[in-house]
């Protein structure tokens, strides 16, 4: 019988997951209110198909194998991008990319980051003690803020860019995401048409100038990839922040520990990223041709999920894997996928991370989580993410959190 993945699913997923793992490794799934699926759950056939080239990605073909009348769509408001495109076109795109989003250009926010983190930590402090949304406070506007200085929007353009993401990103209203989307769309070409004329050194102006061979990013390319860094940059961010911030304040022995050792910040990420990872299942694939996975055959032409979240619980790769660990070495997890389409933003999502988490410790000798009543998380099968973390704060330093 096939498992729903329905809104108690999204509550509790890794009751599911469990389950399921014990079962096998692969299990068919109705997903997006009755949209047939096949999910795979344990971590070694996870770890394979995530680089297994029989699995597609193309973006239009996927959509084709959805119900005729569903109304779940792929890469509407990302555009035209590579986390829907195979090689070639994928590997050109990355390339591309890579050559604009180097280790340097994101090395080189830091600064910029620590200042915003600083910024934010100060407006929470001026509550404390007292309550708190975590979410709201810091876990969403670092990011947003972080991608306005990515992409190097203009500063008098930073609000109504905000304006613009946070709808597309969070609102199930389709009319307020299609009238956001358009216009997010027309800012991000003015902002392209002034780096044409005023190159810039940030990664958007990067991309506007970049050539390699001759080749350059179209224009319907160029405002795609700009879409993928706002929705890849925010999603796996927020979530990794309030996701590891809520771990800590569960585990109170490991907030200690890192309190103590703040050489254990590293760790104490990876193991967040393991634990409860920012995006419950990697986007939608379909098998081009029939994939056997653990005795089981799926036939052509079937969506695939891959259970990040399930993967990176499972017992037969990580020792006591239901627990949070932050001295837990070997950490091999699958939160930023694997292979071709491994996330080209981790290093940055993960110094944004480090960043918040000290700058948090750093400014409040009390941290406590309040759950009067209980956390809900957001109703999405990408997604591992809270609608809100109320938490309670005190012991306020006013100086900076030195998080730099």
């Amino acid at each position: 019988m096939a498992v729903t993945l329905d809104d108690s699913f999204f509550q509790n997923p890794h009751a599911v997951y469990a389950d399921l793992s014990r079962r096998g490794a692969v299990h068919r799934a109705q997903a997006w209110g009755g949209v047939d699926v096949w999910i795979v759950t344990r971590y070694a056939e996870a770890r394979e198909l995530l680089a297994d080239p029989r699995l597609k990605k193309h973006g239009p073909t996927a959509s084709s194998l959805f119900p005729p009348g569903n109304t779940t769509t792929i890469g509407t408001v990302l555009g035209d991008n590579m986390l829907f495109r195979d090689p070639p076109d994928h590997t050109r795109l990355r390339r591309l990319i890579t050559a604009a989003f180097t280790a340097r250009s994101v090395r080189g926010l830091r600064p910029a980051i620590v200042d915003i983190a600083d910024d934010l930590l100060t407006t929470m402090s001026r509550q404390a003690p007292g309550r708190v949304d975590l979410m709201q406070s810091l876990a969403l506007p670092l990011p947003i803020r972080v991608i306005g200085e990515l992409l190097g929007v203009p500063p008098e353009l930073r609000t109504r860019f905000s304006s613009l993401v946070i709808p597309i990103l969070g609102s199930n209203l389709s009319d307020e995401v299609d009238h956001a989307r358009i216009e997010l769309t027309q800012l991000l070409q003015t902002i392209v048409a002034a780096k044409r004329t005023e190159p810039a050194q940030d990664v958007l102006g990067n991309l506007v100038h970049l050539r390699d061979d001759g080749d350059r990013l179209s224009e319907e390319e160029l405002l795609g990839t700009a879409f993928l860094l706002i929705v890849a940059g925010y999603e796996t961010t927020v979530n990794l922040i309030a996701n590891g911030v809520l771990a800590l304040l569960r585990n109170p022995a490991q907030m200690a520990a890192l309190r103590a050792d703040r050489s254990l910040l590293p760790a104490a990420i990876e193991e967040a990223l393991r634990f409860e990872s920012p995006l419950n299942t990697a986007t939608v694939r379909y098998t081009d041709e029939p994939v056997c996975v653990d005795d089981v055959e799926i036939p052509a032409g079937e969506l695939v999920l891959i259970a990040l979240l399930g993967a990176n619980r499972d017992e037969r790769q990580f020792h006591d894997a239901g627990s949070f660990n932050v001295f837990r070495g070997d950490n091999r997890h699958l939160a930023f996928g694997h292979g071709i389409h491994h996330c080209i933003g981790a290093p940055l999502a993960r110094m944004e991370a480090e960043i918040a988490l000290d700058g948090l410790l750093s400014r409040f000798q009390h941290l406590e989580l309040i759950e009067d009543e209980p956390l809900q998380y957001r109703s999405s099968t990408l997604i591992r993410g809270l609608l809100s973390l109320p938490i309670s704060i005190g012991g306020r330093r006013p100086c900076r959190s030195g998080a730099g």
